[in-house]
């Protein structure tokens, strides 16, 4: 038998009121594995801070898209990957440390990642400078 992968691919503008059409994404597309009240959360807000960080830092003071690519599998593993194509990160590690922020006007807490991991069984990020990020959120759901 094949793999029955679901598989839905989406592309937005990186402005703040796509953050909250990001969520509404993850929440339909999640349902139909009857996942609970908290796993869903958890997902949400974890796409909420990788969809977030691509309109605050990635693209910054000018405008681009935001890709994200959400897979479940037979198995209940739910792995989204957020991208931009805008400035990258120059050094990742550092970047994923809590408090860290390339936002200096004090408006960011520097936790977005910290968020990410929290909320995730596994969080991957790859970056170039210049060409863009990858975040992908993995979770596995609990048995219905």
């Amino acid at each position: 038998m094949k793999n029955r992968n679901n598989i839905l691919e989406v592309k937005f503008p990186a402005i703040s009121r796509n953050e909250a059409t990001a969520r509404a994404v993850c929440a339909a597309f999640m349902i139909s594995l009857d996942p609970t009240v908290s796993e869903l959360a958890d997902m949400k807000c974890a796409v909420s801070e990788a969809v977030t960080n691509c309109i605050v830092h990635a693209y910054s003071d000018k405008t681009g898209t935001v890709f994200m690519k959400l897979e479940s599998s037979e198995d209940r593993q739910v792995k989204i990957e957020v991208r931009d194509k805008g400035c990258g990160i120059e050094d990742v590690e550092f970047a994923m440390e809590p408090l860290f922020t390339t936002n200096t006007d004090g408006e960011r807490s520097g936790m977005g990642f910290t968020v990410m991991q929290t909320f995730c069984d596994k969080v991957k990020v790859r970056s170039t400078p210049g060409r863009g990020t990858k975040v992908t959120l993995m979770k596995k759901l609990s048995g219905t």
